[in-house]
């Protein structure tokens, strides 16, 4: 046998290359939010998960942290021009990061809740189609944009001047694109029909206010559009206009005139709405107009389109008999299959890398949906798990990537399948870092990161780093609860009602009948879409008072804290004016009573175009907020500053007795603590709340709705094995009090404490949509018939 070249017998190996030496990131003394000068060293080309109690500083180190100073040193290196294009993150509190890595970041941030996006756009999935289609369809209609929804059609034609040496020259020239976007919905989808009826009352005049719409009320300068626009008289009756009058009122187009000596455009009163507010999501409207929009505005299906989005054109093109929307509307499994039946030499690393797409979805768990579907719709989980798609066929290794809490909504049958995926990232050589409390996932780790002991203020500390045997052994919150098992009650509640059902066919569900029973916990099941949102959000009868609590993320500026969420300042606010005899404006810090340098932020911005903005604490009030005047009065000796840094457990002992004795506030707090949120400040800012926490604290607020019927969506995402005893406890309070409580879930420990269990299934998409067992948790694991009895059997030792 030969020597490999280099090395000969008897001669030591060569020491190793001093490249090969950079295998930690480390990070000293990081600060950032909670932490407490956390110094830790985490292995690369491991996968490390990191755990602790909700609040106890996971993201802080792993986003805020690694992977923030990751991708700012990044965006460092492109110019200072496209920099200035770019978000400018400021340097996170650490005094040394060393043997970072390109940070990828799959987070659960929902995605845009833009109509025009799709799963097929977020994915690239549709890109590809649209260029089969434009080189195989047939009839042939143009480029890959004929086939875009989002692309309309344009035809232009007219004079362009041409300088050809000394002589100028003008010649008509003419110019098209084909677009495939419908042009009567243009590309949404569905129509938007105003109910003129919801606009204005016909038996006044507009001199006494006949437009209804919000904004258009009282003297402003949009009724006074109308009124004084000479069109119809102002102290007519609308429902006397004659036709000539009415059109122009509702419809006419755009105008020039001059109103009170200003030159205005006037323009009938159901164009100027459509612009003006349905041009918007509706999520970001304020509530008033929300409502408005809700009671006059019914949404259709393009009647042109039939909801596909498409242009006629786009619609007839077709690839063995299958156009680009049927493509779209199948279910992506199904798609799979007939992409791998297209035998085309011409097209055959499109069709390939189009596979390998689809092929993604399926082994991520995500095939039972179309590529139609509105990204808006997707749940936290699962618009994570599509981002996480683009990532799988990289060939991109020695990366960094970064996983908020990746099982989110999966079943403990899906579980295992994002571990492998979670493994094989690993194995191509990258750093796997995720933020995770099932128990599922922290077995497959190398290394493990605690982070406590407590939440808020009592977390920020590193209470242990190795193995998963290790943390098994460890006294570490996390090491007492990671062994768990919640066991079967061994007597479940009589329901005392039923929740009606009948024949729910939203999505995927085949015309369901089901009986939810009420005044018990009755938890629904199911894998990933099998159905269950569908069947409580989608096709629970009208009239029925259901509280429902979902997933959708909290809206709040860095103004907005616990205290103002939850309605919580307004009572402290008149308590404290009551006690003062003064107004309650002066204890708001977005009013009268802010600081008048920082405008009631606590700090002062400063933004330094493309490089990060600087943020100070503002001089005159220190970081209060507010004036100097308004700390002077104080309500059972506190001023307004320090009621807001009181913890909610501390909070509810100061206003329950004495001078600062309110009723009112001290049962809002009851609430935040009862859903373990007695660690959070009362002023703290939303924007610094993690996952689990916004999702308490929007159940404290439902928690006084005056609904007999909660639905909530999940409610143990984002929380440690050892919150969810207390998330039992809270949820038995509720049924206790004469509620009932339907609660979607695939933890194990809610379903062993349900009173009744409703399993959707057996699989996904068009395999799920069916009620494959009703019954108690008992009967489940006894008959052990679906998916979830088998897990829930292993889990409770059956």
């Amino acid at each position: 046998m030969s020597k490999a070249k280099g090395t000969q017998a008897g001669t030591a190996p060569a020491a190793p290359h001093v490249a090969d030496s950079h295998d930690l990131i480390r990070v000293h003394g990081a600060r950032e939010n909670n932490l407490k000068d956390v110094s830790i060293e985490i292995p690369k080309r491991r996968l490390t998960v990191f755990t602790g109690v909700s609040g106890s500083g996971k993201s802080s180190l792993v986003f805020d942290t690694i992977a923030a100073e990751s991708q700012r040193l990044i965006n460092e290196t492109y110019s200072a021009f496209v920099q200035g294009f770019m978000p400018t993150p400021g340097r996170p509190e650490v005094d040394v990061l060393e043997g970072l890595t390109t940070a990828i970041i799959v987070d659960q941030q929902r995605m845009g809740a833009d109509p025009r996006s799709t799963v097929g756009t977020a994915t690239d999935a549709n890109a590809m189609l649209r260029i089969l289609f434009s080189r195989l369809g047939d009839p042939h209609i143009g480029p890959p944009s004929a086939y875009a929804f989002n692309v309309p059609s344009v035809r232009a034609s007219g004079a362009i001047t041409v300088e050809r040496g000394n002589t100028t020259k003008a010649e008509k020239a003419t110019f098209s694109r084909t677009g495939g976007m419908c042009a009567r919905c243009e590309g949404r989808g569905t129509v938007s029909e105003l109910d003129p009826a919801q606009l204005y009352d016909a038996s006044r005049t507009l001199d006494e206010g006949a437009i209804t719409v919000p904004g258009f009320k009282g003297g402003g300068w949009s009724a006074r559009l109308y009124s004084e626009s000479g069109f119809f008289p102002a102290d007519k009756p609308v429902r006397e206009f004659t036709e000539r009058e009415l059109h122009d009122f509702l419809y006419r187009e755009p105008t020039r005139m001059k109103i009170a000596g200003i030159n205005m455009t006037y323009e009938g009163l159901v164009p100027r709405i459509q612009k003006s507010m349905l041009s918007k999501d509706k999520e970001g409207m304020q509530p008033h107009i929300r409502e408005f929009v809700e009671r006059a505005v019914t949404f259709t299906t393009c009647p042109d389109c039939g909801g596909t989005r498409l242009s006629e054109g786009a619609r007839a093109s077709k690839i063995k008999g299958i156009s680009i929307a049927d493509a779209c509307a199948m279910q992506i499994t199904d798609l799979a299959a007939w992409v791998r039946g297209l035998d085309e030499p011409s097209v055959a690393p499109l069709l390939g890398t189009l596979r390998r797409t689809l092929d993604s979805f399926e082994e991520i768990g995500l095939g039972y949906l179309s590529l139609d579907r509105p990204a808006g719709t997707l749940s936290g989980g699962e618009a994570q798990r599509v981002k996480m798609i683009r990532h799988l066929g990289s060939s991109l290794t020695d990366t960094t990537y970064v996983f908020d809490e990746p099982t989110t909504g999966l079943h403990p049958h899906d579980i295992q399948r994002m571990n492998t995926l979670l493994l094989r990232l690993r194995d191509k050589g990258n750093t796997v870092l995720v933020v995770e409390h099932k128990p599922q996932t922290i077995a497959v780790a190398d290394h493990v990161v605690d982070l406590g002991p407590g939440a808020g203020t009592a977390g920020g500390s590193v209470c242990f780093e190795g193995s998963v045997e290790g943390l098994r052994t460890s006294d570490t919150v996390t090491g007492r609860h990671l062994d768990d098992r919640a066991s079967l009650k061994e007597s479940v509640r009589t329901p005392t009602g039923a929740l009606e059902i009948r024949g729910a066919n939203a999505h995927n569900l085949r015309d369901v009948d089901v009986d939810i029973p009420l005044g018990v916990l009755c938890v629904v099941t199911g894998v990933a879409g099998s159905g269950k949102s569908s069947l409580l959000h989608g096709s629970i009868p009208p009239g029925a008072e259901v509280v429902s609590v979902d997933q959708a993320p909290i809206r709040g500026s860095r103004r907005s804290n616990p205290a103002t969420y939850t309605g919580l300042l307004d009572p402290i606010r008149k308590a404290f004016a009551k006690a003062n005899g003064v107004k309650p404006a002066l204890f708001s810090a977005n009013s009268e009573g802010a600081c008048p340098t920082c405008n009631g932020a606590g700090v002062v911005f400063t933004d330094l175009a493309m490089m990060a903005g600087v943020a100070t604490t503002c001089e005159e009030c220190e970081g209060k907020r507010f004036q100097a005047s308004v700390l002077e009065y104080r309500l059972g000796g506190r001023d307004i500053s320090e009621v807001l840094a009181m913890p909610v457990d501390e909070a509810e002992a100061f206003f329950a007795a004495g001078e600062a004795r309110t009723p009112a506030a001290h049962r809002i707090l009851e609430r935040l603590s009862d859903v373990g949120l007695g660690y959070l400040t009362l002023g703290q800012p939303l924007t610094t709340l993690s996952g689990g926490e916004r999702q308490r604290l929007k159940l404290a607020t439902h928690m006084a709705d005056k609904g007999g019927v909660y639905v909530l969506d999940e409610p143990t995402t984002g929380l440690h094995l050892a919150d969810v005893e207390q998330l039992l406890g809270l949820l038995d309070r509720l049924v206790d009090s004469g509620k009932s409580v339907v609660v979607i879930e695939h933890h194990p420990a809610v379903m062993a404490h349900a009173d009744w269990i409703v399993d959707l299934g057996p699989g996904a998409g068009h395999d799920g949509g069916r009620i494959v067992f009703e019954g108690t948790p008992a009967e489940l694991v006894a008959a052990r018939s679906t998916l979830t009895g088998e897990h829930l059997a292993q889990y409770v030792g059956a």
